[in-house]
């Protein structure tokens, strides 16, 4: 299986990179953090089906599914199961209006 990122989901990771490298002045934990995302993807990839299903009212998110950023776990990965691909659809904290931000998604992969 392979992964996509969809653009919104690579946004949210340099936002959050940039937050500890600028705001908390912490490049360690802004590069750990990178890190940490292409870990937790990689683990996800072969069990797929690991990650809690989410709810969402916006359809173009059926099968809606969390995990966890290793070491950050109140980031979030938000994905969805194609044939053959993980579509990552957004990486959040939990702090963010998380249900508001996933209910204005759409469907495609721009």
């Amino acid at each position: 299986m392979k992964y996509v990122i969809r653009p919104a989901a690579r946004d949210d990771i340099i936002r959050q990179f940039r937050y500890y490298l600028v705001t908390e002045n912490a490049p360690d934990a802004a590069f750990r953090f990178l890190d940490a995302v292409d870990d937790s993807i990689e683990r996800l990839l072969p069990l797929p089906h690991a990650g809690v299903p989410r709810y969402s009212k916006n359809p173009a998110l059926e099968g809606l599914r969390s995990w966890p950023v290793k070491g950050f776990e109140d980031i979030r990965i938000y994905y969805l199961l194609l044939p053959n691909v993980l579509r990552v659809v957004r990486v959040l904290h939990g702090r963010r209006d998380v249900q508001g931000i996933l209910a204005r998604e759409s469907e495609g992969d721009e």
